[in-house]
Formats: C-alpha cells, sequence, structure tokens
C-alpha cells in the first residue's frame, strides 16, 4: 500500500509540473504557427548604360536574401534564354555580363531595356528597376570643322559635327597632341571646343578625335591663326538652347560672344541676375554658365546678356528640370484572412508626374473587380483568396528615371489570429471589428453556433439589406457578426463586418443590377470564429426605374463669357422624362453647381472668360434621377487682358540702352493666354513713340540706340490673340550723359570691413573713390595664411558677402579687387581669425597688410636617366604589354618615392598619327585599345616631382589579326553590256580588315529574308574586286550580300544589295546574231537597231526572209549579165567611156588605173551579216574610229566554213572578255565642213564602205567592204592595230552639238604616194540623220582623190560583203581586216543613200544615212574595166540594163510593202 500510495504521489507530482510545460509548449507551438516575413530586395539594380559596338557591358543585379533565391533577366520584357548564350551570361552574384556588343544598322540584338528579376521557391517573385542599354553610334564626322582668325583676347568655336551618344568619347587636339582643356579651352555637350580671350600659344591646328572600342575616327586638322585686334561688332558665336536635365546633374549653356571692345556677361534667371558667388553657378569660358546638383528652382529661363560701350545683345533659353519619381509612401508587409479586403498604399511624387503600376510576382496586375486601382495610386484587393500571397511590387517611372517597392502578403488561415498591431491598411468594411490578437486557437473556450434565419429584408439593384437573428448558442456576449458574400460563377469571397456588438444587420453595397448572390453569416465571441450559417442566394433587381444617360452631349462655346450646351432624349427613359439637371464646375473650383432645365439646350451666361467648365447631365423620371453622362468640357472665348502689366520697373544700362522689367498681369484678369508684350518709349512728354514687341514667355527687353542724356517714357501692354490689354503707367528714365570710362582698369576700393565668426567671416565694402571708372564687379579672395585659395565673384551692386564653411580658430587673409573688361585693379587686403568653436564672444578684428609674396621654390635642373630595355610583348590583337628598367633606382628596381612613368605609342599609318599617353607607377603598363595587325611603336618617360627624362628608345609590336570587324564595302551590282543574264559584282576591301584578306564569298539569292544557308555561295580570291555571275534568271530581283575572310576567320556579311536583271534579251540582238536592215521608200533605212520605224520583231523576221530570197535571185541574175557583159567590151569603148566619166562629172574625179580596179559588189553576201558587243573605248572621251578598207585579194577573206566557225568561236570568247560596251552617240544638229589633210592625220582604226562604180549610177551602186577578220596575233588590240595603208575618213559624230572632233588616220605607205604629188583633202558636212560625202573639188585640180568613207564608232564586227571569187589585178592597199559595218544600198534617185547598221546596248538608235554622189554611167563604168573584161554592144547593154532596172523596181516594191 505503501509503495502504491508513493506512485500515485509521484505521478501527482508529475502532473503538477507537466501541464503548465505542456501549456508552453503549445502556446509555443500556436505562436510558431504564423509565419514570419522574408526579407527580399534588391541592394544593387541595374543602370542605364551607354556602351561601343564590339565592347563589354556589365549590368548588375545584387539580391539581398536569407533564402535561396533564382536570379533572371528580361529584355524588352520576354525573359533571356542565357544558358546557350555565348555573349551573354549570367554572373554569380546575379548581374549579367555582355562580352562583345552586337549592333550594326538591321541588326540591333543586345541595344534595349533590361530589367533583373530573383524569385524563390513558394514565396514569390520580385523585379528591379528598369534600365536601358544603349549601343554608341559608329563615329563619323556629318560636317567638318573649318578653320578661322581670332584676334587677341577674343573668342572661337570650333564645331565637332557628331551624334550626342559620341561626344562623351571625343576630344581635342592641337598640333596632333592633346588639348588640355582649363577656364579658357572649354569643350561644349555639343562636343565643340570654345577659345577664349586667344593669345598666340592658341595658334595652331585643331583636330577633334572620336575614339570608340578601339577604333579612333580624327576630323580634318583645321589652323588657327591669331592676329590684332580691331573694333568690330558685337555678335555671338555659340547660343544657349532649350535643355532638359535631371535634378542633381550637371548642366552647361554655351554662350560665346565675340567683339571689340570686349564685351562684358552676365546671366539672368527668370529676370533676376545670377550669383555665383555660392559656387552652384559658375561662368567659363567665353561667358557659358555651369550649373552644378542642379534643383527644381534652377528651372526657368535663363538670359546670356552680352553689352560693351557700342552695342548689347541678349540670348535665352529655357531650362526645364526633371525630377525621377520617389516614395512618399511604401507599401508594407501584410497579413491577412481569406475573404478580407486589403489595400496596398503607394504615394509618389516627382516631374513628370510618374505613371504607376503595381506588380504580383513579377507579373503586372490588371485592374478588374477584384483589383481595383484607388486614390489614385493604391492598390485594393477585394476577396483575398490563397493565391492572392507573394509579392507586390509599386512600379513607379517617368522620363528621369524608375523606382519599385515592393511588400509581401501572408495570408494566415481563420484559426490563427492577426498579428498585433496589424499590418495592413484594411478597408472600412473589414476593419470593423476585426480586434488584433483575438480569437483563434489561443483561446480557450467554446465558439459561437451559426447565426439563424438569415435573409434578404431589403433588395434594390445595387444594394441588399441582410437581417439573422442570434445565435442558438453565442458563449458569450459580446458577439460580432462577418458576413460572406460572393458573385455567382466566381470563387472570390468578401466579407462585410458589424458595426457593432450584438447588431444583426448589414447593408452591402455597390453590387452589379440583376446578379445573383450568395451569403453566409459567421459569428464571433472572445473564443473565436464560430459556425457558419448556410448560404442564402438573393438576386438583385434589375436597373429599368429611372432613365439611362442622355446621349450626345455637346457643350460649345459661344463667347468669352457664354456656353451652350445640348444634349438628346435618353434611350432608355423608362417613363416620361420630367426635368434635366445640368451640374456644372470650373476648372479649379471645389463644389458642383447645379441648374434645372426641360428642354434639350441651355446657355450659360456671365461665365469667366477664357476658362474651362465640365457639364453632365442627369435626367429625372417620376422614379427619380437617372443614370449620369460623362462629363464634357468646354473652354469660353478668349479675350483682351483686362489688366495691365505688373512692376514695370526701367534700369538705365549706359548712355545708349536700357532694361525694361515687368511682370505679367493677374491670372484671372490675362482672359487668354499672353502671346506678347508691347513695349512702347518715347522722348519726355512727345507725343510720337517707338514700338517694340517681344513673345509673351519673356518678361524683359533691351532697348538700344537711344540718345544720350535724354529722358524717356516707356509703358507695357499685355497682348492676346483677341488685342491689346491696358497698358501701364508711363515710367520715365533718362540715359546717361556719357559712358563711364572703361579704357583702364578701376582703382583700389576705397574700404574693406571684415566681422569673423565661427565657421563664416562678413565682409563689407566701398567702391572705389574715382566713380568715373566702370566696374563690372569684384573678385573676393581668402584662404588661410593667403588670400589665393579660392576666389569669389559678384555683381558690381553688392557691398557685402558671408563667406561661408571656414574652419573655426584660423586665421584667414581677405583680398578684394575691382574688375572691368580691361582687367582687374590693385585688391586691398584684411585679415581675420575666426571664432573658436566654444567662444561667445566676438573677437577684435586685427588688421592686417599682406606685403609679402608667395613662396616659389626654384625648380632643381638635373634631368633625370631616361628608361632602359623597353620591350613590347603582344598579349592580343589589340593588346600590347610594355615593361621597361628604371638605371635610377635600385637593383631590385622597387620604387619607393614618387615618381611616375610616362608610356607614349603610336602607330605610322597613317604617317600624321599623334602619340598617345598613358602614366603608371610600375614598370610595366598594358596598352589596350589598339587596331588589329598593325606595327606600333612604344617609347617611355620617367618623372619625379619637377624633373623629367627624355623619351627612351623604341620598341616596337604588332599585333595580332582577328578576324574583319567590318563588311566590304561600296558593294555595287551591274549587268554586263550585252549579256542581260550576266551580271558584275563590284566592291572595296572592308575598312577594318583587321589582317590580309584572303579571301571573299559572295551570297546571292531571290529572297532577302531568307536563311544563310539558302543562299547561292560563290567563293572569290583576296586579291579580287570583281567577280561576274552567269546564267541568271531574266526580269527577276535578286539580293548580293559580300563577306570578307582572313587568315583568323570570316568578318560580318555586307548589306544586301538589290538588283532587277533586265526584261528581256538585249534589243540589238537578232537570232543567230544576224543583223538586217530593210530599205524604206521615203530613203530612211529601218533595221532591228532602230525601233523608231515601228515594226516589230515578227515583222523583222518575215522581211529578213523576203530579202534574203530576192537578193539570192538578183545575185543569180546579175552574175549571168557580169559575165555576158564582160565577153563583150573591149579595151577601146572602156577607154572612151571613161574619158566621158571625167567630162560629165569634174566633181567626183577619180584617178585610178587598171592596177586599181574592183570587181563588182553587188551586196550579194549581206545575209552573212553578224552583230558582235562593240568595244568601250578607252579614251574617256572616244570619238568614232575608222577601219581601213582592204584593196588587195589578199584582204578580202574568203567566206566559206571555216571563216564561219572561227569567227563564231572568236565572237564567243569575246563575250567572256568584255567589261562593257560603247554606245553610240548621239547625233545632233548641223556640223560645220571640216577639212582634214590626209597625211597630218595620227592613225587610227576606222569602219569605212567605199563607194565603186556601177553600172547604171540611175539604180544601184556596189560598195566594197573590209573583210572582217580578227586582228593578227602581232598586234595585241584592235585599236593598236598601225596600217600602213588605210583609207581616209573625214569626221564623226559626237554627242556634244556643240563640238566636232576630227578622226585620226593612217599615213599612207610610199608607194601610194609616189602615185600623186599633192595633198589630199577631205570634207564632211553632217547633219541630223545623214552623213553626206562631197568630194574636194571646188576648184583646184585633183587628179588622185580617194573614195569617201562613211565612219562610224567600232561596233559589231560584220563579215565581209565583198565577192570572195574575184580578184583584182594589183592590190594597192595592205592592212589587218578590222571590223566594219555593212552598207545596204537603196536604188531610186540620182543620189542613193547607204546606210549603217550600228548596234549600241541598252538603247537604239537611228541609222546613219550616208548620201553619196551618183555613179559614173554605163559608158563611164566600161571605161574603167577596160582593162580586165572584153567589150559588148550599146544595143545589148542597154538592153540588159533595163532587165535589171525592172527588177530592182520589183526588189524595191517587194520591200516597200
Amino acid at each position: 500500500m505503501a509503495e502504491l500510495g508513493a506512485e500515485l504521489l509521484l505521478s501527482l507530482i508529475c502532473l503538477t509540473f507537466l501541464r503548465p510545460l505542456t501549456m508552453a509548449v503549445h502556446t509555443d507551438k500556436e505562436e510558431s504557427a504564423v509565419p514570419q516575413f522574408v526579407p527580399f530586395g534588391f541592394s544593387v539594380e541595374p543602370e542605364d548604360a551607354l556602351v561601343v559596338r564590339g565592347g563589354p557591358a556589365l549590368l548588375n543585379c545584387l539580391v539581398a536574401s536569407p533564402e535561396a533565391f533564382r536570379v533572371e533577366w528580361k529584355k524588352d520584357g520576354s525573359y533571356l534564354t542565357l544558358q546557350a548564350d555565348e555573349r551573354r551570361r549570367l554572373l554569380d552574384n546575379g548581374s549579367l555580363l555582355i562580352s562583345s556588343v552586337v549592333h550594326s544598322k538591321h541588326n540591333k540584338p543586345d541595344e534595349g531595356v533590361y530589367q533583373c528579376t530573383a524569385s524563390i521557391q513558394n514565396l514569390g517573385t520580385i523585379s528591379s528597376k528598369t534600365a536601358r542599354l544603349s549601343v554608341a553610334g559608329v563615329p563619323r564626322f556629318s560636317s567638318q570643322p573649318e578653320a578661322g582668325l581670332v584676334r587677341h583676347g577674343d573668342s572661337h568655336v570650333f564645331l565637332c559635327d557628331i551624334i550626342q551618344d559620341l561626344v562623351g568619347f571625343s576630344r581635342w587636339e592641337l598640333n596632333k597632341q592633346p588639348l588640355a582643356l582649363d577656364h579658357r579651352l572649354l569643350q561644349l555637350p555639343s562636343g565643340a571646343l570654345v577659345v577664349s580671350n586667344a593669345s598666340d600659344a592658341d595658334a595652331g591646328s585643331y583636330r577633334c578625335v572620336v575614339e570608340t572600342g578601339g577604333v579612333v575616327k580624327s576630323s580634318d586638322e583645321v589652323e588657327l591663326k591669331v592676329i590684332a585686334g580691331e573694333s568690330r561688332k558685337l555678335e555671338y558665336l555659340t547660343t544657349p538652347s532649350a535643355i532638359t536635365s535631371v535634378v542633381g546633374e550637371s548642366v552647361l549653356l554655351p554662350c560665346v560672344v565675340t567683339g571689340s571692345p570686349a564685351p562684358y556677361v552676365r546671366w539672368m534667371l527668370n529676370d533676376q541676375l545670377i550669383d555665383e558667388s555660392d559656387g552652384h553657378f559658375e561662368m567659363l569660358a567665353g561667358g557659358s554658365l555651369r550649373i552644378v546638383n542642379l534643383t527644381v528652382e534652377d528651372s526657368g529661363t535663363f538670359s546670356c546678356l552680352a553689352d560693351n560701350m557700342n552695342d548689347s545683345l541678349e540670348a535665352k533659353a529655357e531650362l526645364n528640370i526633371q525630377v525621377p519619381p520617389q516614395f512618399l509612401k511604401k507599401p508594407v508587409n501584410t497579413y491577412a484572412h481569406e475573404s478580407m479586403d486589403i489595400i496596398f498604399e503607394c504615394e509618389v511624387t516627382g516631374s513628370p508626374a510618374p505613371t504607376v503600376r503595381w506588380v504580383k510576382n513579377g507579373d503586372t496586375v490588371i485592374p478588374s473587380d477584384y483589383f481595383k486601382i484607388i486614390e489614385e495610386h493604391n492598390l485594393q484587393v477585394l476577396g483575398l483568396v490563397k493565391t492572392d500571397e507573394g509579392y507586390y511590387q509599386c512600379m513607379a517611372e517617368n522620363d528621369a528615371g524608375n523606382v519599385q517597392a515592393s511588400a509581401q502578403l501572408i495570408i494566415l488561415k481563420h484559426d490563427v489570429s492577426l498579428p498585433s498591431p496589424t499590418s495592413p491598411p484594411l478597408t472600412s468594411a473589414t476593419t470593423e471589428h476585426v480586434t488584433p490578437g483575438s480569437g483563434g486557437a489561443g483561446a480557450v473556450g467554446p465558439t459561437p453556433s451559426a447565426p439563424r434565419d438569415v435573409v434578404a429584408s431589403l433588395v434594390s439593384t445595387r444594394f441588399i439589406k441582410l437581417t439573422w437573428r442570434q445565435p442558438a448558442e453565442t458563449h458569450g456576449d459580446d458577439v460580432t457578426y462577418s458576413v460572406y458574400y460572393s458573385l455567382e460563377g466566381t470563387n472570390r469571397e468578401r466579407i462585410v463586418n458589424t458595426s457593432q456588438p450584438g447588431e444583426m444587420q448589414v447593408t452591402i453595397q455597390n453590387l452589379v443590377p440583376e446578379s445573383k448572390y450568395t451569403f453566409r453569416v459567421v459569428a464571433h465571441n472572445g473564443n473565436g470564429v464560430g459556425e457558419s450559417s448556410s448560404a442564402v442566394t438573393v438576386a438583385t433587381q434589375p436597373e429599368v426605374q429611372v432613365p439611362g444617360p442622355a446621349p450626345n452631349l455637346q457643350a460649345t462655346a459661344t463667347s468669352p463669357t457664354s456656353i451652350a450646351v445640348s444634349w438628346e432624349t435618353p434611350v432608355t427613359g423608362n417613363g416620361e422624362i420630367q426635368n434635366y439637371k445640368i451640374i456644372y464646375t470650373a476648372k479649379g473650383q471645389d463644389g458642383e453647381q447645379e441648374i434645372d432645365v426641360r428642354g434639350l439646350t441651355y446657355t450659360f451666361t456671365g461665365l469667366k472668360k477664357f476658362t474651362e467648365y465640365s457639364f453632365r447631365i442627369v435626367a429625372y423620371n417620376k422614379h427619380g434621377p437617372g443614370v449620369s453622362t460623362d462629363d464634357v468640357t468646354a473652354q469660353t472665348f478668349s479675350a483682351v487682358p483686362s489688366a495691365p502689366p505688373q512692376n514695370v520697373t526701367v534700369e538705365i544700362l549706359n548712355s545708349k540702352s536700357m532694361m525694361v522689367r515687368w511682370q505679367p498681369p493677374p491670372a484671372d484678369e490675362q482672359n487668354g493666354e499672353i502671346t506678347s508684350y508691347k513695349i512702347r518709349y518715347r522722348k519726355g512728354a512727345r507725343k510720337s513713340e517707338a514700338s517694340d514687341i517681344v513673345p509673351g514667355t519673356q518678361l524683359h527687353t533691351l532697348l538700344d540706340n537711344l540718345q544720350r542724356g535724354t529722358e524717356y517714357s516707356v509703358r507695357v501692354t499685355a497682348m492676346t490673340l483677341n488685342g491689346s490689354g491696358p497698358a501701364s503707367d508711363w515710367i520715365t528714365s533718362e540715359t546717361f550723359e556719357s559712358d563711364l570710362d572703361e579704357s583702364r582698369v578701376p582703382d583700389i576700393p576705397s574700404s574693406l570691413h571684415v566681422r569673423p565668426l565661427v565657421n563664416s567671416i562678413v565682409v563689407s565694402w566701398t567702391p572705389p573713390e574715382n566713380q568715373d571708372i566702370v566696374v563690372r564687379g569684384y573678385i573676393i579672395g581668402y584662404g588661410i595664411g593667403s588670400p589665393h585659395a579660392q576666389f569669389i565673384k559678384v555683381d558690381y551692386k553688392q557691398r557685402y558677402y558671408s563667406i561661408e564653411n571656414l574652419e573655426p580658430s584660423s586665421h584667414y587673409v581677405i583680398s578684394l579687387k575691382a574688375f572691368n573688361n580691361v582687367g582687374e585693379g590693385i585688391p586691398v587686403y584684411e585679415s581675420a581669425i575666426t571664432r573658436p568653436q566654444s567662444d561667445p564672444i566676438d573677437p577684435d578684428v586685427d588688421l592686417y597688410e599682406l606685403f609679402h609674396a608667395p613662396y616659389t621654390p626654384v625648380p632643381e635642373t638635373t634631368p633625370m636617366l631616361p628608361p632602359v630595355g623597353v620591350q613590347a610583348s603582344v598579349l592580343s590583337h589589340d593588346t600590347i604589354k610594355v615593361t621597361w628598367a628604371d638605371n635610377s633606382l635600385p637593383k631590385n628596381q622597387k620604387i619607393t618615392d614618387a615618381r611616375y612613368y610616362t608610356v607614349r605609342w603610336k602607330t605610322n599609318i597613317p604617317a600624321n598619327t599623334k602619340f598617345k599617353v598613358a602614366n603608371t607607377t610600375t614598370l610595366t603598363h598594358m596598352v589596350t585599345g589598339l587596331k588589329p595587325n598593325t606595327l606600333y611603336e612604344f617609347s617611355v618617360m620617367v618623372t619625379k616631382g619637377r624633373r623629367s627624362s627624355t623619351w627612351s628608345m623604341t620598341a616596337h609590336g604588332t599585333t595580332f589579326e582577328t578576324i574583319p570587324s567590318s563588311s566590304p564595302k561600296d558593294v555595287t551590282v551591274v549587268s554586263k553590256e550585252g549579256r542581260p543574264r550576266t551580271i558584275i559584282v563590284n566592291w572595296q576591301p572592308p575598312s577594318e580588315a583587321n589582317g590580309k584578306i584572303t579571301g571573299y564569298i559572295i551570297y546571292y539569292s531571290t529572297d532577302v529574308n531568307a536563311e544563310v544557308h539558302n543562299w547561292v555561295i560563290d567563293p572569290i580570291l583576296g586579291n579580287r574586286l570583281t567577280h561576274q555571275i552567269q546564267d541568271l534568271t531574266l526580269d527577276t530581283t535578286y539580293y548580293f550580300k559580300l563577306q570578307a575572310r582572313n587568315s583568323k576567320g570570316m568578318g560580318p556579311m555586307s548589306e544586301a544589295v538589290q538588283f532587277r536583271t533586265p526584261k528581256a534579251e538585249s534589243s540589238d540582238k537578232m537570232p543567230n546574231d544576224q543583223a538586217s536592215s530593210i530599205p524604206k521608200p521615203n530613203g530612211r533605212p529601218s533595221g532591228n537597231v532602230d525601233n523608231a520605224v515601228g515594226i516589230t520583231a515578227n515583222e523583222n523576221y518575215i522581211l529578213i526572209i523576203v530579202i534574203v530570197v530576192l537578193v539570192g535571185a538578183f545575185i543569180i541574175i546579175s552574175v549571168v549579165v557580169g559575165a555576158f557583159l564582160c565577153t563583150r567590151r573591149t579595151t577601146s569603148q572602156q577607154k572612151k567611156k571613161r574619158a566621158a566619166c571625167k567630162s560629165t562629172n569634174g566633181s567626183h574625179k577619180y584617178k585610178v588605173n587598171s592596177k586599181d580596179l574592183k570587181p563588182p559588189d553587188l551586196w550579194i553576201h549581206h545575209e552573212r551579216l553578224e552583230l558582235k558587243p562593240m568595244d568601250k573605248s578607252p579614251d574617256p572621251n572616244p570619238v568614232m574610229t575608222d577601219t581601213p578598207i582592204p584593196r588587195t585579194s589578199q584582204d578580202i577573206t574568203p567566206v566559206d566554213s571555216t571563216l564561219d566557225s572561227s569567227v563564231h568561236k572568236r565572237r564567243d570568247s569575246g563575250h567572256e572578255s568584255e567589261e562593257s560596251m560603247s554606245t553610240l552617240a548621239g547625233r545632233r544638229g548641223m556640223r560645220p565642213k571640216i577639212m582634214m589633210p590626209f597625211d597630218t592625220q595620227p592613225p587610227q582604226p576606222v569602219i569605212s564602205a567605199h563607194p565603186i562604180h556601177s553600172l547604171d549610177n540611175h539604180y544601184h551602186h556596189h560598195y566594197h567592204l573590209g573583210s572582217l577578220a580578227s586582228p593578227s596575233p602581232s598586234h595585241g588590240h584592235l585599236h593598236h592595230q598601225n596600217s600602213p595603208r588605210s583609207i581616209v575618213t573625214p569626221m564623226s559624230h559626237l554627242d556634244s552639238a556643240d563640238s566636232t572632233e576630227s578622226v585620226s588616220r593612217n599615213v599612207p605607205s610610199s608607194d601610194m604616194m609616189s602615185t600623186s604629188s599633192t595633198q589630199h583633202v577631205y570634207s564632211v558636212e553632217p547633219s541630223e540623220t545623214e552623213i553626206s560625202y562631197l568630194s574636194s573639188g571646188t576648184g583646184e585640180e585633183d587628179t588622185n582623190t580617194y573614195p569617201p568613207t562613211a565612219h562610224v564608232r567600232p561596233t559589231h564586227p560584220l563579215k565581209s560583203f565583198a565577192v570572195p571569187t574575184i580578184t583584182p589585178h594589183n592590190p594597192s592597199f595592205e592592212s589587218p581586216a578590222l571590223p566594219s559595218t555593212p552598207l545596204l544600198a537603196q536604188t531610186g534617185g540620182p543620189h542613193s543613200s547607204k546606210t549603217a547598221s550600228i548596234g549600241t546596248l541598252g538603247r537604239v538608235r537611228a541609222p546613219m544615212v550616208v548620201n553619196v554622189p551618183s555613179a559614173p554611167d554605163a559608158q563611164e563604168t566600161a571605161r574603167m574595166l577596160e582593162d580586165s573584161e572584153p567589150s559588148y554592144k550599146a544595143d545589148v547593154l542597154t538592153e540588159e540594163m533595163a532587165h535589171l532596172e525592172g527588177l530592182m523596181k520589183d526588189l524595191n516594191a517587194i520591200t516597200t510593202t
């Protein structure tokens, strides 16, 4: 029993001690059930960056969180895939590194907007602010700087015309050395260089240099000459322009003025003179103004005022200051229960006004029924559900930047109480009687049962009133209720709480008409949340009783004080409309005004002028007010101002000018936008006035060219579009009688007083005693022990200044001197000791005169030894490591003093390249940014204190090659003349080859968007810059790209070049390469090269067939007749006929013997006519050339199959070798007759045709043409053949209508010249459509005349028309066969016309008409042929000729039809 009692006692003790422990553990578990907020944010966010093409880019992103997170990057709103990206990679700290930025005209994969995102699993995602990555353009100068002259003490501006992104990469050089900028030399934001207060040292050669990514571009070098000064007009070299900047940055307003006397420049901000003393404003070279650490107060109109004794100028510019977004209130971490409504607050400020958007877990929140933007920027979430948990971010952005702030939302279970104090801002419906810390599992005791008899006691269109009875078991007195409701079809439940304990009804507002809602009620007591009632479904009523909105509401201004409003009857009136209520308000007013009307129009009168009003209409029926319309606005018309400008003041500047200033009329009396101000001024009380008008934004003006010592009256009037308002009162002021003296510097200020304080000294002074000298301002100098440490400029009107930010208990020396445009006057000095930090009593001010000049140490003159052993080690294509030794150091080469080394380097290509320099404190230096495959030389100099060594011996190194960084340039595609299916591609090597180009690849395709592997590839050797591509499709657009390669690989592709092949074969081509000429009845021939006659291709072919048949018949008849005539002619008859020929044709003298005779050529071989491409004349202004005509049978190539074959082969090979075709020059206008001596013309090949006397001068002529064999091997070129016996040609037509060029001739051989002792002269008169050939027999005896020759440009080689079987007795000429052009004969008329058919590329020319005198008659011809042919009778000859005449008429008739 004792043991049993002991056990029970032990158990009781254990229970006693274990129960509190168990309760404590239970309490800890309960408290741990509330999850804690996880710190999650960005410690570093990406910033905007400007990078160069080919260089690296780093976007920083550092995330701070104790939990594991994952970082990703977005570009332009889309996530980047970085796993397989070789250029872009994610660093371990979350930053994004782009190793080599890619950027071209049509491919910009790296430029854009980037954003860093971080995610924690099961918690959410946050996003950083955005950053823009921009790529600087290729260095390029839009225009070059210009040389200039500048006078001593004056200013000059050199322009550097580059894009704005490259200004930060630009610099200026003087005489190819870097130009150090100082207070006189200033580079403007545009890149321009200002040289102010010029001296002889500023003369030299200037150039602007831009260096990006190792690419260096320089402008042209221009010369600046400094000359002696002279009086000249005051003018601006550079004026300020409107600019926008951001708070905290610095800005430079350029203003450079030139003129003599030297101008004095002042700046004003919004009509207030700028004080430069506080360091916020700083005047720079030439008068430009720098503003540091911009504030909002700096926004406004800046005026640059320049004046001297002769003139004054003013230039204005607006400065707009933007403020990046800043948070006034950030969202906070929030706990909430499901079905609650919460609000995340976010209040931002900035200029311009920021736009705000909300992001949940990295996704933009789209406003809806449950996510609403309220109170401008706050986010309200209605009816929370579990999926609403996560991180919410408020992101604000404007033109100046963007910011973000995040907050975490945690949704607790209903049995877990909200921690105290409650973090979330809850809506009024939620916060009512939700007591933090009450209820939940921590409470002890039963909770209420479900409320009973939940009913909708009142149902309307937009609200429902619920009532219920108390739960059967409340288990407490203070019972509150929550009503949960949701719209049918949604799973999001909202909550409304009762306003006080025991209340058992609630009205739920803002419901949707004609919609079903589900309601349930839950009771709460001190122990927690009770049971839920059963759900009740209630439908709101349809909204049909009241009128709908009135349509087509319009408001129109009718005068400056009235607006007419009109509308139409509502579509859904739901009964008779009783009246309308117009609700209106003026812009800027708080309250609305109402007026009831019965009609559909109403006109408001007595409104404010030029004021915007808003109107809306509500229709009423018997049920009450209907739906309101949306607001419409209208503005009353403007009117003239009803008040004059305010605060008009006049300031006399000098004897000839005054400054007038004013303020606008009161805002409520301007009655419109002030467009301008009119300033009226007059002398004294005179009635005649002068006026000046300035823009409405300008509140001051300068009146100049006034008379000395004259009283002027001024008044100002404001103007709107409607006219002028009332004028201000007259203000009188008198100009100075004479200007103050500015030929010398001001005198010393008459007094200087100082009053020291703890951290400042108050300085006061009086002006110089001599008031006749101009004082432009004062310069205050101060410093500890010396007044030269710092300087402050103040205005000439100022008489005191407080020097701030001084050290306590320190001895300061202060100087004060006056200055003007001539210079600075004599200073006055004072000293003061600032008070101690703890001294409350003002110390006495000790007067101190400073007579000692500052100590200047004497520089050491011994030079240092230059570095030795300079070596250049090539590391890569753009990096060389330079090392050296210093003999002035110890053996261990350890640097223990303050010496440094200067490394300089350059390349000799181009020759005028300047040195680049860099300083280092070590014995090595890494030189980067070099050009690939380039030889550089390096040298080093050491500097210690004021001593420097000479430059060391040079070392050389050549950087490695790398792939070309630019594509082939100047890619052009042209069609090959005469071959439309063949094109020629030309190009130039890449500008950045980065090594020796070993080859090119041509890509071409008909689809510019096709993948690269689908383009046709043509590899080319590296020494070629042109290439032919054959067998292309006609009338097809091709695209061509080029890519260069060197030993390191392929460079980038060029931009696609578009080319469209011709629609059809060239028009001067005929089947089988034949050409023909068809005679026309009007004497103008037509062939396939002359499309002007309107003959189609089919008609040409038919005519050719007809001509071939007829000419064949004509040949047979001619041979028979010729053979018959030859057997009957006698030698005596031939001699008589020759004599008769000479006597009857005195104007056509031919001296020939039997050895010179030619067999008759009846044009019987024209069916062998061939066309070939014309040779392009090597002369840049080519003339038509002559082709000598063979005079012997050796020169006439037999027409056989062998010849045909060889000619075709030569023709085909000629197509492959020729690059282009020449075109026949157009023939314009009449040309004067030109006499050309035979033996004075240089040799040049020609194309010629020679008339031979025929049997009948009335019907036909025979021509003998040169054979068309190719040049002999001994002559390399057709144009270089020199024949000792060639035929004279008179002249040729050129394109110019005002010039005539002679054609070169070959000098005849001695055997030719032996037959004549007279110089032979030939003349030609070319006309618009023909070339007439006339003999030179105008009275002088010329017994040895050569036949005339038709001249054309070298064209298609043609087969000979000569009869190959007839050989003359004695050859007279010997020449190689040359290309010639056939002339086809036409019968009829005393002078037949012969034409040369000329083919041109790309166009068709009219044929040249050759007029030839009539041939000798039958008797003369017989006499000419008496040595070689037998005689015949005259009657037989007449009969045969009549027969021939009939045949020719038939031929002519058939050809004509």
